[in-house]
């Protein structure tokens, strides 16, 4: 059995679409455990993904946290591997399938699953178009495990990050807690990501982006400090202080490497980087004041994206 937490904070409008397609392929063999966590709900969410019907349980909490719904998914998940999906996104029963099917051979080593993107970019603004086109070929994010919405661990994997402590950037969080070898991406497996339809969206979300990414390199440096004070290598160091292949080593940050490497390969590039620099510009201005308030609570929510 495959258990799917879904942490829903007022996504009435869109949990349906994403419960319904994880329920409509499924196979005669099928038990998979599918928990939606209503976090602070004053919508509907809760009638929605029961009207579902039995194979889908709702639990209901009073606080508005998207760290404490997951907690009390994993207090009543039921199994593993364990599949974490928020709920503004579309993934298949299939997809999920895929994603499990890694974790399941422990001699693989794979601990953590995500699914490839799928990002429908017709009805956004020109420059939002611009921005994801460059975005999407950054290495680290085609690696990583983050911003996809869905992430799938195996027993080993969960112990991992249940350690972890509430961050913002969770899904960013949990792909830097494994290295290389410990994590997949899942190409057979497709999520559908909405992105934001104008600039002033985009900007929230990468301010928001902006800000969480700080938290975790923050909490990052904290722990490295805390492992050195107790005479401890850090992660991704060894006792003699050499670099190691470590969790927790690497960054999401884009390199000038990076965008001067994507722009010899494709030249054509050039009008869409300089829209995805200036957002990159506003976004780390409009973060400043909350990351020198340690505002990491702030989640400054894109309503374009969740429009049918």
């Amino acid at each position: 059995m495959t258990s799917i937490v879904i942490p829903a904070h007022n996504e009435a409008p869109v949990i349906g679409r994403l419960l319904d397609s994880l329920l409509a392929d499924s196979v005669p063999e099928d038990d998979t455990d599918i928990l939606v966590v209503c976090n602070g709900c004053t919508d509907e969410t809760a009638q929605v993904a029961a009207a579902r019907g039995p194979r889908v349980r709702v639990v209901e909490i009073p606080v508005p946290s998207k760290h404490a719904a997951l907690r009390a998914g994993d207090d009543h998940a039921r199994s593993f591997p364990r599949v974490y999906v928020d709920a503004d996104v579309v993934i298949t029963g299939a997809g999920v399938r895929a994603l499990v099917e890694p974790l399941e051979d422990e001699a693989s080593g794979i601990l953590a699953t995500a699914p490839a993107r799928e990002i429908p970019l017709a009805a956004c603004a020109w420059r939002v178009r611009a921005y994801y086109q460059v975005w999407q070929r950054l290495p680290a994010v085609r690696e990583g495990l983050f911003g996809r919405g869905v992430v799938a661990v195996s027993k080993s994997g969960h112990a991992r990050i249940a350690a972890l402590p509430p961050l913002m950037a969770d899904d960013l969080a949990a792909s830097l807690a494994f290295t290389p070898a410990e994590r997949r991406v899942v190409d057979s497996a497709a999520v559908v990501i909405q992105p934001p339809r104008t600039w002033p969206d985009l900007i929230r979300r990468r301010i928001r982006a902006a800000v969480s990414t700080a938290q975790v390199e923050q909490n990052q440096a904290e722990r490295s400090q805390g492992e050195r004070s107790r005479g401890e290598p850090s992660r991704g160091e060894t006792s003699q202080g050499e670099t190691s292949q470590g969790p927790g080593e690497a960054s999401a940050r884009t390199s000038t490497a990076d965008l001067r490497a994507m722009l010899r390969r494709e030249p054509g590039l050039l009008p869409h980087l300089v829209v995805f620099l200036a957002a990159a510009v506003v976004a780390r201005r409009g973060a400043k004041k909350a990351i020198r308030a340690q505002d990491f609570g702030t989640w400054l929510r894109d309503e374009s994206s969740r429009q049918n």
